[in-house]
């Protein structure tokens, strides 16, 4: 077992590791908690009642959360022509041409999101193997692949705060939420519009328990157990 800094020690006695706290709990320890210089990042963790090896069990979805995620998000568009600049007046910070697609072959991936049309889809699909593990590849589903005209839409959601979540092959969802540094309130309400989201995109073909646990957490400090009943209630 790792051994644990003072500070972690010290944020970790304040959390009772037996007890499922309520979302306003939580919100409230995780602040409390936060010990880094920096303004670390709040995530929020969910094991889900589905088997990912199912197409049909797929969660997967995005949404814009109220007030952001508090950092400066780098977008990149996979776009040429009159697209290319549309991307740019609405905002994008790198347009990937060809130069820009042999830097991401490389291992490149110096950006937070990754949008395209669908003409350059021929083109992006040789990336699958560096942006797919990484979650940056454009997928329809997400909406990461749209016309031109509908990038300066995508383009801002992404700079507001736009958040894409899905299950990974271990029935977990993992999305941060926002910074230490926001209000209770701000915290809170992000959260909310996360797991409503997440109610929202339940499988049809799931059974039983969808949420099986939640923890809330900021970045180098402990987990805090949210009660998945109280979480996703209304």
């Amino acid at each position: 077992m790792p051994k644990r800094g003072r500070k972690y020690l010290e944020a970790a006695a304040k959390i009772d590791r037996n007890k499922l706290y309520t979302r306003s709990e939580a919100v409230a320890l995780v602040k409390e908690t936060a010990f880094t210089k920096f303004d670390p990042t709040v995530e929020i963790h969910l094991r889900m009642g589905v088997d990912p090896r199912h197409a049909d069990q797929q969660v997967r979805d995005v949404v814009v959360l109220p007030h952001g995620l508090g950092k400066k998000v780098v977008v990149l568009v996979f776009a040429e022509g009159e697209d290319a600049q549309a991307a740019l007046d609405a905002g994008a910070d790198i347009i990937a041409d060809d130069e820009v697609i042999t830097r991401i072959q490389g291992g490149w991936v110096d950006f937070d999101v990754a949008m395209a049309v669908p003409t350059m889809m021929g083109k992006v699909g040789r990336l699958g193997r560096i942006l797919g593990p990484r979650g940056l590849m454009p997928n329809p589903r997400a909406g990461t692949v749209a016309p031109g005209s509908d990038l300066p839409r995508l383009i801002h959601e992404a700079k507001a705060g736009r958040v894409e979540f899905r299950v990974d092959r271990t029935a977990n969802i993992h999305s941060p939420i926002g910074k230490a540094s926001f209000t209770q309130q701000q915290l809170e309400e992000n959260m909310q519009a996360l797991l409503n989201a997440i109610k929202r995109a339940r499988p049809a073909a799931t059974k039983g328990i969808y949420l099986r646990s939640a923890t809330l957490a900021n970045t180098m400090g402990p987990g805090i157990k949210l009660d998945p009943i109280e979480a996703f209630a209304t």
